[in-house]
């Protein structure tokens, strides 16, 4: 059975959600953020939806188009 994050089932606390966004505007993939933080990528994603954090990057174009 897979292990559980550290902060699994814990509540987000004002720093977490800070550093949340702060992760997200560096273009940090999903799942890293979840490493980083403790927590799973579903509940990273989430958590984004519910502060209205995108998560999608900001440096890749689309339909992996190179210029």
């Amino acid at each position: 059975m897979a292990k559980k994050p550290t902060n699994s089932g814990k509540g987000w606390s004002a720093t977490d959600v800070r550093q949340l966004k702060q992760l997200a505007k560096g273009n940090t993939p999903t799942r890293v953020i979840g490493l980083k933080m403790g927590r799973t990528a579903a509940a990273v994603q989430s958590k984004a939806s519910a502060e209205g954090v995108s998560l999608k990057p900001t440096n890749q174009s689309p339909y992996n188009r190179q210029k």
